[in-house]
């Protein structure tokens, strides 16, 4: 492969020899480990995923939900659409693949890949600096999707550990051009951009659904604890969440972004669980300022929620008219807006 400076020898030459190899697999490896716990791959003998669908041998896609945080970040930095923020997800793994790739096999290491090493690095860093300024050193930054929980303050000193490991292999492994290395770089940047959209294929189904089941919303106003906003008087968006459903959870993540970027869209979220799981709840999903009601009564909730949660119900004056029935994978705000808007 690369050929580093010829003639020298010694202990030293030999040492840093040894401690570039070292450094430069650990880096690549840690940039493959991240974008595949952000892919949503997992590995399991046989399970269902949230559209139903057996799985044997590898899960991709909804079987694990990283990828859905890791492309709701877009959605939060300002992206209005689901396709867009997943497109750009999954050329931001695509990133992280080629990276690794290009560092494991030695790709213009001293004129591109260190360099862009370290400025993707600084990228991310500036992202989780803003993740704390908005919503404090906590919950899971989603640097290594789901499977390593990680705050964001932790995140940056990984990153800052990664650059200065990179700033030294500027120093020690200065490897050289070698032989049809413009060719492998083209096939290599080809499969690392293609594969997150082979393993995770893009979702374009995010319209709701048409739904004219009846919907008893009078439940909701039985008890003292009724919502303060009459849900039974134009346009809501209704979420009917379990505080324990991890599913809930990414629903509610989702929508407290959907509710920061877009305030007149008129969501509602309405909780059933112990009082126990509240702080729990809201502390994974930030989504204290989505308007939403604690409705402890189960049968009724279940007789409006339906079997399964979360039950995400698109309600004009009272009667159920979408549904989101693949749940978060059809909270898209292009489709609400549009919504909203029509007559």
């Amino acid at each position: 492969m690369d050929t580093l400076s010829q003639g020298q020898s010694g202990p030293m030459f030999y040492f840093k020899r040894a401690a570039g190899i070292i450094l430069l697999l650990a880096l690549s490896a840690t940039f493959f480990y991240s974008a595949y716990t952000k892919c949503g791959v997992q590995f399991v003998g046989e399970t269902y995923n949230m559209f139903g669908h057996k799985i044997h041998g590898i899960a991709l896609g909804p079987a694990d939900n990283s990828f859905d945080s890791f492309q709701w970040t877009f959605l939060d930095l300002g992206v209005s659409n689901m396709l867009v923020a997943g497109i750009i997800a999954r050329i931001m793994i695509g990133l992280e693949l080629l990276l690794g790739l290009f560092l494991l096999c030695h790709l213009f290491l001293k004129k591109f890949t260190y360099k862009a090493v370290i400025a993707i690095l600084a990228v991310f860093i500036v992202y989780l600096l803003v993740v704390i300024a908005k919503q404090g050193n906590s919950g899971n930054c989603g640097c290594f999707g789901d499977k390593v929980a990680m705050k964001p303050l932790a995140a940056i000193w990984k990153n800052v550990i990664m650059i200065a490991a990179t700033i030294g292999l500027m120093f020690i492994y200065p490897a050289k051009h070698y032989k049809h290395q413009d060719y492998i770089s083209l096939v290599v940047g080809a499969v690392a951009f293609v594969l997150p959209f082979l393993v995770n294929p893009v979702y374009v189904g995010t319209a709701p659904a048409k739904y004219d089941k009846p919907l008893n919303l009078e439940l909701l106003y039985k008890y003292d604890d009724a919502p303060k906003i009459d849900l039974r008087k134009g346009k809501h968006i209704i979420a009917f969440m379990s505080l324990t459903c991890p599913h809930c959870k990414k629903a509610a993540y989702l929508m407290q972004i959907i509710h920061k970027q877009h305030p007149e869209i008129p969501l509602h979220m309405v909780l059933d669980g112990s009082k126990d799981h509240e702080q729990s709840f809201f502390d994974e999903t930030h989504a204290e300022n989505v308007p939403y009601t604690i409705y402890r009564h189960t049968p009724e909730f279940i007789e409006l929620a339906g079997q399964g949660v979360p039950s995400i119900i698109w309600v004009n004056n009272g009667k159920a008219e979408l549904k989101s029935v693949y749940a978060y994978y059809q909270l898209d705000p292009k489709y609400m807006i549009e919504w909203m808007n029509a007559k």
